[in-house]
Order: C-alpha cells, then sequence, then structure tokens
C-alpha cells in the first residue's frame, strides 16, 4: 500500500472510483470489452502445507539496520528463527522512481523496475542467498507486490496504451494524493502478461514462496486467478490480498482484517467493547470458506507509519490485542520492531532506523508464536478449530473463548477493560487439567463456572494437559 491515507479513506476512494465507473457505463449504449477469457480460467489453489500453523512478520528493509541493506537483516534471521517466526513479508525490494518522488528517498510502493533490486538495497544475489539461508531455517519468504500501478518513470511508460490516461491524455495517478505513481490499465493484456511474467521471475530466479499484492482491490478481480494458476505451475506459493472480504479466496490464501483491528482501537478508546469485536470473529469464521486464512494484527508499516505506534493506538491493551491476533483464527502478523517495544512512527520516505538496543517482548512473542505452532487448536484455516465463546457474567469486559482441534484445546480469558474484573466463565467444555502458557504455571484443574479475576486488560491463554 502506498500509505498515503487511512485504510478508511483508502477504501472511500476505491468505492468511489467504481461508483463512477458504474455510472459512466449505466449512461452509454455502447458496448463494453469483456476480459480476455484466459484471465478467468478456474483456478484450483495449491496452498502449500507450511502454512497451515504459520504466523507472518513484515520486513523494513530500509528502516531494519543501520545499512538498510537485506544483507545486514540477513544477520537477523536466526533470531527471529528463535522466536518462532514463520513467514517473512519483505516490503518491496525494487529500485524507486525518481520522477515525481516523495522525500529524499521515495515510497517502496513507486516501482522503477518490477524485475531488479534496489541498489540501495543490495542486488540478486542478496535476495537469493537470503532466501535461501530463510529456508534452511526453516522459514519461508514472500515479497510485497505492487500490481495496480508503477513509478512515473518505469520503461513500461513507453508502450502505448499500458497506463490510464485522463481526458488530456495524459497519464495519471490512482488518486490524487499518489502523485509518486502512475496507474496502469488493466484493459491491455500486453501489459497483464508482462505483470505475470514479472512475477514469475521472483519465483524462477529466486526461488522466492509467494507475494503480499498490494492493494489488490484496486486490481481486476479476473487477473488474480491468472496470476494464481501461473505461479502455481512453478511451485505451490502462498498469496496474501491487501484487501478484506470473503471474495478475495477466490485467488489468495489470506485477506486482511481491517474491521477486526479498527475495532481493537475502538475499545482501547473506549468506544466499544468485547461483545463488539467477539461478535465480528464470530461473524467472519460463519461467512468466509472454511480455509480462508485471516491475517490478524495490533501494526503494520502503514499503521505505525500513518495512524500511530501500538502504544499510542492502543493504549494498556498492546499486550492483551497480541494474544489475541494469536489465538482468534487467523494469521498473526508482527511488524518489524515490535519485539523491541518499537514505539516511534517510522519515517516512510526518509532513513529512520530500528533499535535493538533491547528486545523486551520477543519473550513474550516467542511463546504466541511456539504456541500458534505446536497447538494445533490455533492453526491456520480449517487445520485449527473454531472459536467457542464462553458465555460470563461479563460479557462486555471480557472475551473468552475456546478452540479445539486434533485432541488439542485452548482456553483464552482476556480482560478488554482498563477496570479489574472478576469473572465466571460458565461452559461444561472447560474440564480437566490446564497449564497457564505466559506463567507456566503448574497444571491446574479447571472446570465449568470458573470464577477468574483478572486486573485491567489481563490475559490469560490455558492449554488442556493429556
Amino acid at each position: 500500500m502506498l500509505s498515503r491515507f487511512s485504510c478508511l479513506e483508502k477504501t472511500c476512494y476505491i468505492l468511489l472510483a467504481v461508483s463512477i465507473f458504474c455510472l459512466l457505463f449505466a449512461c452509454t449504449s455502447e458496448p463494453v470489452e469483456k476480459p480476455d477469457p484466459t484471465s478467468l480460467e478456474a483456478v484450483e489453489k495449491n496452498l502449500p502445507a507450511w502454512a497451515e500453523n504459520a504466523n507472518i512478520y513484515e520486513v523494513n528493509i530500509r528502516q531494519y539496520t543501520e545499512e538498510g541493506t537485506i544483507k545486514a537483516f540477513e544477520t537477523h534471521l536466526p533470531r527471529l528463527q528463535e522466536m518462532g517466526v514463520k513467514i517473512l513479508w519483505l516490503m518491496p525490494i525494487q529500485p524507486i522512481g525518481e520522477k515525481n518522488r516523495k522525500g529524499s528517498l521515495g515510497s517502496y510502493y513507486s516501482i522503477s523496475d518490477y524485475t531488479a533490486v534496489n541498489p540501495e538495497f543490495g542486488n540478486l544475489d542478496d535476495v537469493k542467498r537470503l532466501v535461501k539461508k530463510a529456508h534452511d531455517l526453516g522459514m519461508y519468504v514472500i515479497l510485497d507486490w505492487v500490481a495496480n500501478h508503477s513509478a512515473w518513470d518505469h520503461p513500461w511508460v513507453e508502450n502505448e496504451g499500458w497506463y490510464t490516461l485522463d481526458s488530456s491524455g495524459s497519464m495519471m495517478p490512482p488518486v490524487p494524493d499518489w502523485s509518486d505513481v502512475a496507474d496502469l490499465n488493466y484493459d491491455n493484456h500486453d501489459m497483464r502478461a508482462a505483470m505475470i511474467s514479472a512475477m514469475e521471475f521472483w519465483i524462477t530466479e529466486t526461488n522466492m514462496d509467494g507475494f503480499r499484492c498490494d492493494m489488490a482491490g484496486m486490481v481486476p478481480a479476473d487477473f488474480w486467478p491468472a496470476v494464481r494458476a501461473a505461479l502455481d505451475k512453478i511451485k505451490p506459493v502462498f498469496m496474501l490480498a491487501e484487501g478484506e472480504g470473503p471474495q478475495y479466496h477466490d485467488a489468495f490464501d489470506m485477506s486482511y482484517t481491517w474491521e477486526i483491528h479498527h475495532t481493537m482501537r475502538a475499545i482501547a478508546n473506549g468506544e466499544k467493547n468485547a461483545n463488539d469485536i467477539a461478535g465480528l470473529v464470530l461473524a467472519k469464521q460463519e461467512s468466509y470458506p472454511e480455509n480462508a486464512y485471516l491475517m490478524q494484527f495490533t501494526s503494520n508499516h502503514d499503521e505505525n507509519s500513518w495512524q500511530g505506534t501500538v502504544y499510542e493506538r492502543l493504549a494498556g491493551g498492546v499486550k492483551t490485542f497480541a494474544v489475541f491476533t494469536a489465538t482468534v483464527p487467523g494469521m498473526p502478523l508482527i511488524y518489524s520492531g515490535q519485539e523491541a517495544g518499537l514505539n516511534k512512527r517510522l519515517a516512510f520516505f526518509e532513513k529512520d532506523t530500528i533499535s535493538w538496543e533491547n528486545l523486551p517482548l520477543a519473550d513474550f512473542y516467542k511463546t504466541l508464536l511456539t504456541l500458534k505452532t505446536e497447538n494445533k487448536a490455533l492453526w491456520n484455516g480449517n487445520k485449527g478449530g473454531k472459536l467457542q465463546r464462553l458465555s460470563s457474567d461479563k460479557d462486555e469486559a471480557v472475551f473468552a473463548f475456546l478452540r479445539e482441534s486434533a485432541g488439542d484445546q485452548v482456553l483464552v480469558v482476556l480482560n478488554l477493560s482498563n477496570a479489574e474484573q472478576a469473572v465466571t466463565l460458565e461452559n461444561s467444555a472447560i474440564s480437566g487439567n490446564y497449564r497457564e502458557v505466559f506463567s507456566n504455571s503448574d497444571a491446574a484443574v479447571l472446570e465449568s463456572n470458573l470464577v477468574v479475576s483478572l486486573n485491567p486488560w489481563e490475559y490469560l491463554v490455558y492449554v488442556r494437559q493429556p
């Protein structure tokens, strides 16, 4: 994503564009050209098995080290592997456009060559080495892909008909504020083919494991099944759409959960409560395909740079909502520096290095990611257990739930308020010996009508013992 606006503002632009498009074609009798039939072929997704219990970690190469290079980031791989990270999502690593550049370094999302590496970050051999080392450590790598637009000085601008033109016949940005990029024209089938070829390049040349597709909803929906079919012929890939809704799962494995993310912030600000987020989780569980992965997150590059740090947005609930993201159905995302307690908004167009002097939350995330990996109740899609909310006498403040699969059971109790709560949980499925994972306390016998006393924003995660 270009990170100029909040997700809500971007969504409004998309809806406005769609409305204008529909209005224009509703008022004309001219026939509308149908999409290329080859782009509508049915696609059988070949979801890689390694994603079934995976988490995802977003890598901001520019800000990760003083050097800001792929080689320098590579030295962090053993630490991340020890923390339990499974999928590395690299923000775009291609060269950044010079024309209409924002700031002195420009946006990652203004790409001037789809099949090259930004020389500030390194070269193609550095990427190949990074992917191989990640694979050797049992991790996987996906690349951020910007299909909706390119830099104004991308070589493709020489190709007639490859870009959207305004009323004067000039290239134009997708939305006015994204002035450093030009909108690509998906009515042009040569451009579509070139885009797919560029994506294939990264799979064949570097053994990359898939893509996170920026602003996927601004690209025609019929393009993505063609991409997925082409890539899966090379190897099973993992595909993440920057978009929200069941419709993305025709071609993608995972999509965003902005609605849940924004509800977290509203709860932290006292505008919503536990009932609101519980209702959303349960509704999405029923409305999405059973093997759809939903990315759950407390931060990412957009939220951090443009909306504020997790400490600004979530106040005392930072760790509580991190537990939430790792235990509800979906895949938890960790953004660069969260394990280091990142408490600043990283500059987007300039150098702004993350400090790794201390890692106050590394053990906390390791506990969550290890549990996610090992406990089948928390696995992704239909491999994990459905969420069952536990009713209580404090439902507005406390979100408690069970998940169970393949003999594993996890009981999670979250105080989503800044007040102490004494809550009684009523469910006959609570029965047996349990271990609380953060205190690692000895197994306790729990049963229905369990009474729990919680401090403000306290979280408890119990694992049923054999």
